[in-house]
């Protein structure tokens, strides 16, 4: 699989990285349901079989049990892959989750996440949420400590703007931006992206599926049957009054992907990797079948003629 280099960094990452946000399980707050442990082991393992060189996680995944599985389904491996996970997302014994950016906080965070994965090193260290938003120079100046002290190898940033990384620039570079991304959610394009361009920050998005919407798979039927723990039954796009457009959307689409002997799910993966300020898509998968289906959008150039083709479906 093609990789390309991480804004200032040595990381070359390949174009999609797994994602494990669902591979928490259920029963936290903002959990995907239940899940099979062993299949979320599988589908890590199928991902680096067939090329993917990358994993992102996050300590409040599962409340630490994302970054668990994720060390199980590497241990031992003789050449592991990149890891990305994360730290401000802290919660109490009653699984409440709030925000920490303390420099102790975040220096016992990832104390806490190389136990979990069972790693010396993280290789892309992101502050989750800027929040509170004060609070950002000290926990900043903590990765950079952790970076000194060889714990870390690059501090990242996730659903940062433009003025949170100008606060936090000054003090250490910022190797990559993780910001939501999909034909559904266009934010970044409104200047952000082109701002990690011509400061060198790469881009990992997250949500290049929008939590499945973008499969070609999810129905009103399927959505009322989702488990009553998964959050995307609050999430406004899975309700009406949008639920109905954008599945209308996704119908134009899909038939745009047969057209081409693609799935929606690939188009949704290339249609992000179309721009250039892109390093990566971030991309969950439950079971290996999974993985065997996305992993083609990372090759699948679309062409200007398709991509305005796509806009006009999106924006009309």
């Amino acid at each position: 699989m093609e990789t390309r280099k991480l804004g200032y960094t040595e990381l070359k990452l390949t174009r999609i990285g797994l994602g494990t946000w669902a591979h928490g399980g259920g029963n936290w707050k903002f959990s995907w349901g239940p899940q099979d442990d062993q299949s979320s082991i599988k589908a890590i393992h199928k991902g680096l079989d067939s090329g993917v060189n990358w994993i992102d996680t996050a300590p409040v995944y599962g409340l630490g049990h994302a970054e668990t599985i994720t060390g199980k389904a590497i241990k031992g491996m003789a050449h592991k892959p990149y890891i990305a996970t994360k730290c401000s997302r802290v919660w109490d014994d009653k699984g409440n989750i709030t925000s920490n950016l303390s420099k102790d906080n975040i220096k016992k965070e990832c104390e806490a996440s190389l136990k979990r994965i069972q790693i010396d090193a993280i290789d892309l260290y992101q502050i989750h949420w800027p929040q509170p938003e004060e609070k950002l120079p000290e926990a900043w100046g903590a990765i950079n400590e952790l970076i000194q002290e060889g714990k870390i190898r690059y501090g990242g940033v996730s659903n940062f703007n433009m003025d949170q990384i100008r606060k936090i620039e000054p003090l250490h570079p910022v190797a990559s931006l993780q910001p939501p991304y999909s034909m559904l959610k266009r934010d970044i394009e409104k200047g952000l992206l082109q701002f990690c361009r011509n400061e060198g920050i790469g881009v990992v998005v997250y949500s290049p599926l929008q939590k499945g919407l973008l499969t070609g798979k999810m129905t009103p039927e399927r959505i009322k049957e989702l488990p009553p723990d998964d959050h995307r039954k609050l999430d406004a796009f899975f309700q009406e009054p949008l639920l109905e457009r954008i599945l209308e959307k996704v119908s134009q689409l899909t038939r745009f992907a047969i057209e081409r002997e693609k799935t929606m799910a690939q188009l949704a993966i290339a249609w992000v990797l179309r721009r250039p300020e892109v390093t990566s898509a971030i991309v969950g998968a439950r079971t290996p079948e999974q993985i065997s289906e996305i992993l083609p959008g990372a090759s699948w150039g679309l062409s200007q003629d398709e991509v305005l083709y796509i806009d006009n479906i999106l924006e009309n």
